[in-house]
């Protein structure tokens, strides 16, 4: 927090309970700070204070020094955010003054502002040209990351859900009905985010549009398909990658269970070894959510058709180091009228 915010806090010891009414009223703050002449902290009022008081039979000419809470909770300036965020939860408090080793007030921890993620300069680009077949006649006058899922089309899903973890800057790649995505979501700005479009002339894949991209960004690249509805944290993702040094790309990757119908012989030659009654034989397939280094759009090839499991394979082949991202999180690929009905609830 700024220091001008938290300023607008500090209350004088001589103060009277009239002072601090208008203090918590003018900061929004919830909270001030009594302080010395020296801008020591001598302690807390809150609200509740104030109405303790009253209550019993105090009047808002009293001195603040009556009501102060002169052993509040405070924390140090290297308290991680963490460790912030259960302290308050532990002793329900909304605010936390942080004080040097001089018992000075350097800042004061607000619960609302460490809840807000930190804003996260990474593009996510989504991927909204396809066709979607597969989803006639829903798709026939309509693309199909506009359908509705729940009252809201599917790509205004990934961009909520990517706001709250911390992302603004948006680029969605478009074709088939492009324009109607474009007349939905505008700029962005009715969402508090940018949107910015890659318009393709023909299709070109769930990468292949990224050599569009009119300057590559210096951060790791988030990319989703547009039709993936998932719970996955994105800002998780894109520090899971990142802690990989030498991960040039990230494939998030799902868990799929496939139960073999039948009994199973195990042998060996003509011998019988064992039996296997229906085994689940266990997968990790494509979830349509990537993370991709800057240069990893080097192995693009300006407006080429190119799939992203094709993009990996070239880095593969170059040797440079690709990883997964296993996900338990819910997770759906909205690809066929019946997972279009699952995604409804039907």
């Amino acid at each position: 927090m700024s220091e001008k915010i938290w300023q607008e806090a500090l209350l004088k010891e001589d103060a009277t309970i009239q002072d601090a009414i208008l203090s918590l009223n003018n900061s929004s703050l919830q909270i001030a700070l009594v302080v010395s002449a020296n801008n020591n902290l001598i302690g807390t009022i809150t609200d509740g204070d104030i109405r303790r008081g009253i209550l019993s039979g105090l009047n808002i000419n009293s001195s603040v020094k009556t009501i102060i809470n002169i052993d509040p909770l405070v924390a140090k300036p290297n308290m991680s955010r963490e460790s912030m965020l259960q302290l308050m939860d532990l002793n329900g408090l909304n605010a936390i003054p942080v004080l040097d080793d001089s018992y000075q007030i350097v800042d004061l921890c607000l619960l609302n502002k460490l809840l807000m993620p930190n804003k996260r300069p990474n593009l996510l680009i989504i991927m909204a040209g396809g066709m979607g077949k597969r989803l006639l006649p829903h798709t026939e006058n309509c693309p199909k990351p506009l359908l509705p899922v729940n009252g809201k089309p599917m790509l205004e899903h990934i961009i909520e859900k990517a706001k709250a973890n911390g992302f603004y800057r948006f680029i969605i790649s478009i074709n088939y009905l492009g324009h109607m995505i474009e007349d939905y979501f505008g700029d962005g700005s009715h969402w508090q985010v940018q949107i910015n479009y890659l318009k393709e002339e023909a299709p070109l894949g769930t990468a292949g549009s990224l050599c569009l991209l009119e300057s590559v960004p210096d951060d790791p690249i988030l990319v989703t398909n547009g039709d993936v509805i998932t719970d996955i944290n994105y800002a998780d993702f894109i520090d899971f990658h990142s802690k990989d040094v030498n991960a040039m790309a990230t494939m998030a990757v799902s868990q799929y269970e496939l139960e073999h119908p039948y009994g199973v012989v195990h042998t060996r030659g003509v011998e019988i070894i064992g039996f296997e009654e229906k085994p689940k034989i266990l997968n990790y397939i494509n979830a349509g959510v990537y993370v991709l280094e800057p240069n990893a759009l080097e192995l693009l090839i300006h407006n080429n058709h190119c799939d992203m499991p094709t993009l990996f394979q070239r880095l593969n082949e170059k040797k440079l180091r690709t990883i997964v991202y296993p996900i338990h999180e819910q997770w759906l690929d909205v690809g066929s009228k019946k997972d279009y009905s699952i995604a409804n609830g039907s």
